[in-house]
């Protein structure tokens, strides 16, 4: 056995753990489960951590279970929440159920015949089958209000101002969770119950009703809740969650969330989020320290989490559209871009439409880039023309050579001329029919 807790400590994973779990974990190969709620049709970055936990658990020789929570997802989990969460209907958990663990299935491996090959499971199996009345009679007497009362994610929406209190529904939250644990651990011999620091209380919910209902002995563990070091909240940006499908979010936009993290950050994730071995993380550290301006950690972290929830081949186009923009690159490079990943790397550059009329009626670059392109390149003819003699207008890459060059440009996507003006200057000119 791998020692599973060693291994998440040095990473900086651990934030709370019931006393002698290390120990039991290194005894023989035991199972564990993390819940995900099922919200979306795909999982976000947010959850990467709860993931990452399931795979290191695996690699370490034991059983992982994704408990997709379709009893839990109709409910909505107080913890950390000012208010109560929409409800979903049975089809739409089925079908996000689906898409998670086709995500999932990028990290754990449930189709091997290895003892500790992956489970995935739905409380909502289980849970359709009590009555009010059974659960109340069989689960809820084991625990007192006292109890419930006493967790801090009742607690705090109790007491917050902003909050109109908490519903019976919500209440009963932690106790469904905790019969969830239970119901594992007798039909999956599953011990442990692993989770972000904010579902602390439920865990610990679970480890009671398995001590007095089951009568035995469960376990807890939680990873600390990830947050930058300038206060904003990971894995958000203006445009919303980093999702891991590449619909949501694309293989480019998530690179690039990752590539810009700060150097703090980025040693702190890289921990996290990779699989890399502790004396390449340590030799990464002294590279970046030695020349930070490189940005070592950066790329290789961006690399690293985008392979492994894409593929190489989308860290590859995702490499080459960045290059686009920041970097030397070529007219076959900006043609190989799709066109959402196209306009992605050049949103917010000034942007025009003309018609594709005007476009074949250009009598020469200096009337495209100027009067017929609504000015955004080039206020005047006589600016152009002074910029293209100095060597430093180009089109989709290709450098302009005189101020009355033909209008011969392939159109990207069959729709889109890319201008540059100087180095850092790009004016993206639409043509419509």
């Amino acid at each position: 056995m791998k020692d599973f807790v060693a291994e998440l400590t040095w990473r900086g994973m651990i934030q709370d753990i019931m006393p002698e779990t290390q120990e039991h974990l290194m005894e023989e190969m035991r199972a564990a489960y993390v819940g995900i709620d099922p919200t979306a049709d795909s999982l976000h970055i947010g959850h990467l951590v709860s993931v990452m936990m399931l795979r290191h658990f695996q690699l370490s020789g034991h059983k992982p279970l994704a408990l997709v929570g379709g009893a839990t997802g109709m409910i909505g989990d107080p913890s950390g929440k000012s208010a109560e969460r929409n409800l979903l209907d049975e089809a739409t958990l089925r079908h996000n159920q689906e898409s998670i663990k086709n995500q999932l299935s990028r990290f754990l491996d449930f189709d091997s015949n290895a003892p500790n090959a992956a489970v995935l499971v739905n409380n909502y199996d289980w849970m359709k089958e009590f009555s009010f009345l059974g659960f109340i009679r069989d689960v809820g007497k084991h625990i007192t209000v006292n109890y419930m009362m006493a967790k801090d994610s009742v607690k705090k929406r109790l007491s917050s101002e902003s909050s109109e209190g908490m519903s019976f529904t919500e209440f009963t939250y932690q106790l469904v969770q905790g019969y969830d644990f239970l119901h594992l651990y007798q039909n999956e011999k599953c011990t442990l119950q692993m989770g972000g620091s904010d579902q602390w209380g439920n865990i610990t919910t679970g480890t009671e009703l398995i001590r007095r209902i089951g009568g035995g002995k469960a376990y807890a563990m939680t990873c600390p809740l990830i947050t930058k070091a300038d206060g904003t909240k990971f894995g958000k940006t203006e445009g919303g969650n980093i999702w891991l499908d590449a619909e949501r979010t694309s293989p480019y936009k998530f690179y690039q969330y990752w590539l810009n993290t700060s150097d703090e950050d980025a040693e702190k994730y890289i921990k996290i989020f990779t699989f890399l071995t502790k004396e390449e993380i340590d030799a990464l550290i002294e590279e970046h320290k030695a020349a930070p301006h490189q940005r070592a950690l950066q790329n290789k972290l961006a690399e690293e989490v985008t392979v492994m929830v894409h593929s190489k081949e989308d860290l590859e186009k995702a490499i080459k559209a960045s290059s686009i923009l920041f970097g030397k690159s070529t007219t076959e490079d900006l043609a190989s871009l799709d066109e959402a990943t196209l306009l992605q790397v050049f949103e917010g550059v000034p942007q025009t439409e003309i018609t594709k009329a005007d476009f074949e009626a250009a009598a020469n670059v200096t009337d495209l880039l100027s009067e017929i392109s609504n000015g955004i390149v080039f206020a005047s003819k006589g600016e152009a023309r002074r910029m293209i003699k100095g060597g430093g207008v180009s089109i989709n890459k290709q450098k302009v050579g005189t101020a009355d060059d033909e209008v011969n440009f392939d159109l990207l996507q069959g729709k889109y001329l890319l201008a540059q003006k100087g180095k850092k200057n790009y004016y993206l000119i639409a043509v419509l029919p």
